[in-house]
């Protein structure tokens, strides 16, 4: 006759208050953010009307106003064009501040002097107002597409350089000791040791550095409007037209572009780390 321990009582109690749990957890994942929404959609509606009342319809235009530009043919062919020569100048950008901010990186984290000399240069360029730099960046490189690509590479370079630095310095003193007693290389424990330990990190940067990339292609746009116009020419002209509805629709694209950025390289994240890590 089978005996019935405190183990299987607890077990079998538990496992309908787990199932509960997991069958509550979508229904919290999902109802946050749909209240959040019509929340945001509400306070929308009450000040596009303050300011209809007010004669200035166009500062805050209606959301079906803005979803009627979205959904008519002509507009949204000229908002994809522009979100097309917007997301190449951001994605070009964004490949040359990975090169160029791992590569920042691995020179400084091979010796203590080295990154006393580089590092406050990464912060000076981080610090300076884009503003500053674009007539020089206008005289050096022209008012087209290199001169979009270097705003981008500017302002999205930094978290790439912080982040792959910090991962490959947060390798165990333990590790690199031993790896230092097998007499390896600096490229074989870069490769087999600090680079693996440094991926959470380095993907941390990328996502952060992709979400910034767009923010410079259309930062870029707006200030070098020569060559094929972007979202950042597009809401400059519907701005200056008073054109509410066609502006708050190019802005909208303009965040949808970063947020999907954002995800993309958080998923690609989650797919290379997410075995050994949380990436979250």
């Amino acid at each position: 006759m089978a005996t019935t321990t405190l183990e299987d009582v607890t077990a079998t109690t538990r496992r309908p208050v787990q199932a509960a749990r997991r069958r509550r957890r979508p229904v919290i994942t999902w109802v946050g953010p749909v209240v959040v929404f019509i929340g945001f959609i509400g306070l929308w509606y009450a000040l596009a009307a303050y300011y209809a009342s007010r004669g200035l319809p166009y500062f805050v235009p209606y959301p079906h106003q803005v979803l009627a530009v979205l959904t008519d043919p002509e507009e949204l062919q000229t908002l994809g064009t522009a979100l097309l020569h917007s997301t190449e100048v951001a994605m070009t950008g964004l490949a040359f501040a990975i090169v160029l901010g791992t590569a920042w990186a691995v020179i400084m984290s091979q010796a203590a002097w080295v990154e006393r000399s580089l590092f406050p240069y990464a912060v000076v360029l981080q610090c300076i107002p884009i503003l500053a730099l674009v007539p020089l960046i206008g005289i050096l490189f022209g008012y087209n597409f290199q001169a979009r690509v270097i705003v981008t590479i500017l302002i999205a370079l930094f978290p790439m350089v912080s982040m792959t630095l910090f991962g490959l310095q947060s390798v165990a003193k333990q590790q690199r000791e031993l790896f230092q007693l097998q007499g390896v290389s600096r490229v074989t424990m870069l490769r087999k040791l600090q680079f693996p330990a440094a991926l959470p990190s380095i993907f941390v940067g990328l996502r952060t550095s992709a979400g910034l990339a767009v923010v410079g292609a259309v930062v870029g746009d707006q200030f070098f409007q020569r060559g094929n116009p972007g979202l950042g020419v597009l809401i400059q002209v519907y701005a200056s037209r008073l054109q509410g509805p066609q502006l708050y629709a190019a802005i909208l694209v303009a965040s949808l572009l970063g947020v999907a950025v954002f995800v993309v390289f958080g998923w690609l994240g989650r797919l290379v780390v997410g075995r050994w890590y949380d990436f979250t």
